[in-house]
Formats: C-alpha cells, structure tokens, sequence
C-alpha cells in the first residue's frame, strides 16, 4: 500500500505537538507540504521531513501530489480552507472549534456530504481508552437510566501553552476566534457528551464571562475565558459544562456521569481512569490511561491514525461534519443564552 502523501496548512503549536509528530509515527503517511502565516516557521517543521513549503494555502491544495490534509488555522479561517481543501479533492482533518458561524458549519456539513472526500474534525476525546470503556459501561446500562451529568474541561490558559505565548495570542484575538473557553475546550466537552450518552443537547442556558484575562494593554480579553452551561439532553437528562481558561494548577477534564442504577465518574481520580459505583456494590474501578494533556511526553491521541486508517480503507470518517454540527449548535446555543439571558432550544439536534 502507497503512504499517503499528507500536506499541514498552519504549522503552530497543534501541528507540533499532535498533528506532525503523529503522522510522522505513521508508517503509512509522507508529510510533503507545509504551510503557515510565517514562512520560517513551515521551514523549521519541514525541514525534518524534506517537504515542501508553500508560500500559500491555496498553493498547497493545488499540488497534486498531495492526498490529503490537516487544517490547523486559527478558528477565523476554518470554513474557508475546509471548504477549499474538500473541492480541491483533498480529505481533511480540521482542528476544532468547526468554524465561527453557525451558517458556516452547515455550509461545511453540504460541502462534505457531496465531495466524495473523508471529512474529520479533531474531537479527540472520543479517542481515549477511558471514554471508550464509559461509553460502553453506560450503553450496557451499568448506571440504568442517565438522570444528570457534570462535565468539565480547565485549564491555565492557551497563553501558556500557544506557539504565540503570552497576552498576544491570536486566542485572545476575537477577530481571530469568536469565541473563547467555549469553543477551545467547551467544544469538546459537548461533543464528549454525545459520545458517551449517545443523546444530544436540545436546550441550553449558560453564562460566558470574562473573570481574569487580559491583552497586551491590560484590558479584559474579548471573549470569553470561563463558560457554565446547563444541558438537557434529548433523552431528558440533565447536567452542566463547564469550560474554563481561569484553572489554576492541575487540569480538570473530568466527567461523572449519574443514573438510575449507578455513577460512572472519568478522570476525576489520579489514579483510575474509570470509576463504577453502585449501591450495595465494591467500586470498580479502572486503570486504563492518564488523560491527555499539553504538557510534555505527549502520548498519541489516537486521532492522527482513525484519520489515516479511514482514508486508506475507504471507510467513513470517525468524526463526520454532522457529529461536529450537533456539538456547535450547542455552543452557539450557549454563547446566545449567555447574551439573551433565556434558554435556548435546538430542535435539529432531536432528530
């Protein structure tokens, strides 16, 4: 089997820890095209693999030796290069959040639907041991019924961390994001809801705040750094997201989930993964793997490889437009409660 030839449009900090690194453990991948804003930082990625850096995107998607890409811009361009990449016959692995309107994630849903091409967005959560065993513990009804929920993602900051460090980071650019916590972390803490229940968000009240960060001149960010949401889901359970750049110390991704026979509680313990708690029952508890994070030695998410399997068997994509779709209907739905001061339902996600 030829490796697949694979191009990287946006070289910054998810490219190189996750996206580059991975594909380069790959057997069946060649890494032959860069491209970023600045030039000499595709060179600098590059260089390891002897590709080719583009002087654009554009000039990227037009090589044709070039099979498939990963789209890992700042949140603003999205729906742009997506869309540009799909009708360029390449498949894609886009970075969440999916793009910055509502109008536009729909337009990247049509666009996929009939490119004939392998769209997948990079919800990576889905992708752990640990959320895989929860969401066969819950579809085998070890917690009977699910009544409520509490879920959470937290974090210092994307300041810490960003290939831009610091109060300048294009997170903390609306013009570049839109959107803040909700969309960096938030996002994915939706989407891991729908994964593990297999039901979706259909109605939303939250409340978005800027507590703590602040931009170059000092002044408060924005958007968004810490965002509540209450969920209920479309089988009637209840719960809340909390999606946070104000944490302080260790990362929170945790995730307890309650029902009518037991409580299933995810990497809210340092040392099992996977808790099950039943009344009158010993605990059961699960070693499987520590959560991912962003600090160094990265383990692998998972995602690179789905992404390359999928497109060389010709299966479908492990992450489709239409799952992304559902979660970013919520965010959005959080972000206009938070405005509105009112719930606000989704009636496309019950279908």
């Amino acid at each position: 089997m030829a490796p697949l030839s694979v191009g990287i449009i946006g070289c910054g900090k998810i490219a190189q820890i996750r996206h580059i690194p991975e594909y380069a453990a790959n057997p069946n991948v060649r890494l032959v095209g860069f491209f970023d804003l600045v030039t000499a930082r595709a060179a600098g990625v590059a260089a390891p693999y002897g590709g080719t850096v583009h002087g654009s995107w554009q000039d990227l998607l037009a090589d044709p030796g070039i099979e498939a890409v990963s789209v890992c811009t700042a949140n603003v361009s999205h729906a742009e290069v997506v869309i540009a990449a799909l009708r360029a016959g390449k498949h894609v692995l886009a970075e969440k959040p999916m793009a910055t309107t509502l109008a536009d994630c729909e337009r990247i849903a049509a666009e996929a639907d009939g490119s004939g091409r392998l769209l997948m967005f990079d919800h990576n959560q889905r992708f752990t041991t640990a959320h895989r065993l929860a969401r066969d513990l819950v579809a085998a009804g070890a917690i009977g019924r699910l009544t409520s929920f509490v879920t959470a993602f937290g974090h210092g900051g994307p300041e810490t961390w960003s290939v831009d460090p610091g109060p300048t980071t294009w997170f903390f650019d609306p013009a570049m994001t839109t959107m803040g916590a909700i969309g960096d972390l938030g996002v994915h803490k939706t989407d891991l809801i729908h994964f593990l229940t297999g039901a979706r968000v259909v109605e939303v009240r939250a409340h978005l705040a800027t507590l703590e960060k602040t931009d170059a001149q000092g002044r408060p960010i924005a958007v968004d750094d810490h965002a509540v949401a209450v969920y209920t889901l479309s089988d009637g359970a209840v719960g809340t997201m909390t999606a946070s750049w104000c944490r302080h110390g260790s990362e929170d991704n945790s995730t307890v989930l309650c029902g009518t026979k037991g409580t299933l509680r995810i990497y809210d313990d340092p040392d099992f993964q996977v808790i099950l708690e039943r009344p009158g029952q010993p605990p059961e508890r699960h070693a499987v793997e520590p959560m991912q994070t962003n600090d160094a030695p990265q383990a692998s998410s998972g995602v690179i490889d789905a992404f390359v399997a999928a497109v060389l068997a010709g299966a479908p994509s492990p992450m489709p437009a239409s799952e992304a779709l559902a979660a970013m209907r919520a965010v959005f739905a959080a972000m206009e409660s938070s405005r509105t001061g009112a719930s606000v339902t989704i009636p496309e996600n019950r279908s």
